[in-house]
């Protein structure tokens, strides 16, 4: 575990005591938060009781740093497809099967695992916890890009950028029939369903549960029983493309949870051995955190969804 880390300063402006502790110590906000709720911040001699105190500049503070709790999550060599990295982020090119984060009945083998060992413990400790930067999430068997913080100051960024939903996210997806029209906007609430609470649903606009969810669509390409689509996300709802395409009548093709395949497609899915809902988050864009500068990264469609395509077009 090692010893604690403590660090003494002199507050350089007036304003918030978080925004100020976190200019002069390089810490994250949402780090200086959680250390002042557990008693570890002193200011001019006084345990700071509040982030949002005001202070006027000049100040001496000592932020008492606990040894980082280590995962109880192993490192593994599984290779990684990184379409980029520095000293703040990677970004990965996720393939279908791989699961983001250990869970039951997935306690290694996972994208976590595999990061822990390519970024050899530089990964983002906020909250004070050797966590693994993860900042969104794709399922198991969606293919695409996910951004994964390394420092601190990447993975309170990136968390704002998600929150205010201006990070860039399209997806590609195969569905069962055309949607119609074949462009427009899929606005509800999506949370766990009454039916099966493993599944999520959209609500009833006015359900106190659930989170408001934003997806817009456009159709790329028909075929005689499915269409190609583009969803670009305005939130990041657990399964958001899967559930709110199903609510229109167009679930994906090889959904085993959303999904019903037409049955002319049924022996296409069959032949391939397609057993992964049609599904690629294919173009990620944010404002690098550190850096300030717009990055777009785009990634091309899986040879197995490149197949399916192929074989229903036909």
């Amino acid at each position: 575990m090692g010893d604690a880390e403590i660090i003494n300063g002199t507050l350089a402006s007036a304003g918030r005591l978080d925004k100020t502790l976190a200019d002069a110590s390089g810490l994250s906000r949402e780090r200086i938060k959680a250390l002042i709720a557990d008693g570890a911040v002193s200011v001019a001699g006084k345990v700071a009781a509040s982030g949002s105190a005001k202070v006027t500049g000049g100040e001496a503070f000592a932020i008492v740093l606990p040894p980082l709790a280590p995962l109880d999550t192993q490192a593994q060599d599984i290779p990684l497809v990184v379409v980029f990295e520095d000293d703040d982020l990677i970004v990965i090119d996720k393939p279908a099967g791989l699961v983001v984060h250990p869970a039951a009945g997935n306690l290694d083998g996972t994208l976590v695992n595999a990061l822990l060992h390519h970024c050899a413990g530089r990964l983002s400790g906020i909250n004070g916890t050797l966590r693994p930067g993860i900042v969104h999430r794709i399922d198991k068997d969606t293919s695409g890009l996910l951004v994964v913080a390394k420092s601190d100051a990447a993975h309170e960024g990136l968390a704002r950028q998600f929150a205010d939903h201006s990070i860039e996210r399209t997806y590609l997806a195969v569905t069962g029939g055309q949607p119609k029209p074949p462009s427009g906007t899929i606005s509800s609430r999506i949370g766990r369903s009454d039916a099966d609470r493993k599944k999520m649903a959209v609500l009833h606009d006015k359900s106190p549960r659930g989170k408001h969810a934003v997806t817009h669509y456009r159709t790329l390409q028909t075929f005689a029983h499915a269409a190609l689509i583009e969803c670009r996300l305005e939130t990041g709802r657990t399964h958001q493309v899967r559930v709110h395409l199903a609510s229109i009548g167009n679930s994906l093709l090889g959904d085993p949870v959303y999904g019903r395949t037409p049955a002319p497609l049924r022996p296409v899915l069959a032949d391939l051995e397609f057993r992964r809902q049609a599904l690629h988050a294919a173009s990620l864009g944010f404002v690098h955190p550190v850096t300030g500068r717009h990055i777009v990264f785009v990634s091309e469609l899986p040879t197995e969804m490149a197949e399916l395509i192929d074989r229903i077009a036909h």
